[in-house]
């Protein structure tokens, strides 16, 4: 007899077609048989060791968040019920050209510097790997939930190039091609980069080219955080769609939005880019978030000379007042790369977070607000932080556009993505509440998108992108993650100011065909393995 009979469930199987009634059987960690209005026709019911009532619940595949930062998370807490509770089933790490492999010792010391505001400094983590394989064993002992991995192409570069603004010799782009053809063959599902952050922004177009032609070779994606999102933004997403064309390589824009007061209202010309590369044939998919904040690291707003040679370089020059200075002039009246091009606004900059627990009180306030309260300059405050924090302090950048996250989130090549930074002791909200959020603010409450169109934008589209031949529909045949909600209660549990309460409406919750949420509960069960690339 078969394990578990979901019974009497609302499926929305993540076609984007219509719902209809079923009973749906699970055993060994995949859908055997889909039996639709078995009690209205007076079938024979399927029977199993277990029984679970659907009645007045949604049965849809799990949630692929297509943008993760639980790179160390998924090792450090195996609860993982930030994501676990919002239905999501699988992630995707690796991202921003930022990750813990492949490395060298000299490399991931530096990379848990620059990015301790990501993911905290991993003191608590045992870093037994090197390779992106070894990372993806590791995986394989068991996590929360499913994951797979994004080449990081900044840390690619600081093994072999290090921290220099200058372009790689034909030796050091040979080594290169090399690692992210190494990493693509122990099942990374593609390539990702952090463009305004470093090292991964000294890349010239040239030189990302070569790596996105190993990234095609392989079937894989390249997934760019491209160079700006704020002056400029459409011609750095025009560079990434010419980039990946010339490559021959499928492109996925990741947290793919419009931000900043010079793009309020423009995402219908980033949309009208996109429909006419798509109409010439052109591979593109895309992620978002459904919040207007951004989220990042105050380090990264500097401009890229500052951040040139590595994280104890930075901190050498915010010690020189003469340096400090200069940076000063680049954020507040040039407009820095690492902030997109556009003057930084203070009041728009709340601190998220901090690692050294003496700064807590900043926390919850801009970095404007505990300027004037200690009647300083706003950039005397931010540089304080930076030196007292050692690099480490999270922000929130209220800089989005309602009008652009609802027009983006409609298109037809977008996935939903949290962006989820779950460091911090205010997290933005979008890591413990991104999908259920769609569901009830944009599918219930606003109707921006339906509910079955709004599913499928969560779990087949991903899937595809992934070339994940068994995942993302409730099929015969097909894995058993699956997520059971109420499409009437189901919503995030928390807004900005209480960011990291869990979401409502979600009871159950089934990685390879085992309970990792029941009855709203977290379970002991740990059936998370990594997702490798199909060949």
């Amino acid at each position: 007899m078969e394990e578990l009979v979901i019974r009497d469930a609302d499926v929305v199987d993540g076609s984007g077609g219509p719902s209809y009634r079923a009973d749906v059987v699970v055993d060994r960690g995949r859908i055997v048989s889909i039996v639709q209005e078995a009690a209205a026709a007076g079938c024979q019911r399927p029977k199993a060791r277990r029984e679970l009532d659907a009645e007045g619940l949604v049965l849809s595949p799990g949630f692929v968040d297509m943008h993760a930062h639980s790179d160390l998370a998924l090792l450090r807490d195996p609860d993982h019920s930030a994501k676990a509770a919002q239905g999501v089933t699988l992630e995707v790490l690796g991202q921003d050209g930022l990750s813990y492999a492949p490395v060298d010792d000299r490399t991931l010391g530096e990379v848990r510097r620059a990015i301790a505001g990501w993911n905290g400094p991993g003191d608590d983590i045992d870093f037994d790997w090197r390779s992106v394989g070894e990372y993806l064993d590791r995986l394989d002992r068991g996590v929360a939930v499913n994951a797979a991995y994004l080449i990081p192409q900044g840390t690619v570069r600081a093994l072999v190039v290090g921290w220099e603004d200058r372009e790689a010799t034909p030796a050091e782009l040979d080594r290169m091609r090399a690692l992210v053809a190494e990493g693509l063959e122990q099942g990374a599902v593609g390539l990702s980069s952090g463009l305004t952050y470093t090292p991964g922004m000294y890349a010239r177009d040239a030189e990302l080219t070569e790596l996105c032609r190993v990234v095609a070779q392989y079937g894989g994606y390249y997934c760019p955080h491209h160079r700006s999102y704020g002056a400029g933004a459409l011609e750095a997403y025009e560079e990434m769609v010419a980039l990946t064309r010339e490559a021959g390589c499928a492109l996925h824009l990741a947290h793919a939005t419009m931000n900043f007061g010079v793009n309020r209202g423009r995402a219908p010309e980033l949309l009208s880019l996109l429909d006419k590369a798509l109409d010439e044939g052109a591979d593109i998919s895309l992620d978002t978030y459904p919040y207007t904040p951004g989220c990042t690291t105050l380090v990264a707003l500097l401009p890229s000379w500052a951040s040139e040679g590595g994280p104890e370089a930075v901190l050498a020059r915010l010690a020189d007042d003469a340096t400090a200075e200069r940076i000063r002039h680049h954020l507040e009246v040039v407009g820095a790369d690492g902030c997109h091009g556009v003057p930084v606004e203070w009041e728009t900059i709340e601190i998220s977070g901090v690692g050294e627990p003496a700064l807590a009180g900043h926390v919850g306030r801009t970095v404007r607000e505990t300027a004037d309260a200690r009647g300083e300059e706003p950039w005397t405050t931010a540089r304080r932080l930076l030196l007292e924090d050692r690099l480490g302090t999270t922000i929130l950048q209220h800089v989005g556009h309602e009008e652009n996250v609802r027009a983006i989130m409609r298109h037809r090549v977008h996935t939903g993505g949290s962006d989820g930074i779950l460091q911090g002791s205010k997290p933005h909200p979008r890591a413990y509440g991104t999908f259920p959020h769609y569901l009830g603010h944009y599918v219930r409450e606003l109707g921006v998108l339906s509910l079955e169109e709004c599913v499928a934008h969560l779990t087949s589209r991903p899937a595809a992108r992934l070339r994940l031949p068994d995942r993302g529909l409730v099929r015969e045949g097909y894995r058993a993650d699956l997520v059971l909600f109420d499409p009437e209660t189901g919503a995030a549990g928390s807004e900005v100011v209480e960011a990291g309460t869990p979401p409502t409406g979600i009871p159950h919750v089934l990685v390879d065909g085992r309970f990792v949420i029941e009855d709203g509960r977290r379970t002991d069960v740990l059936a998370g393995r990594a997702v490798r690339r199909t060949p």
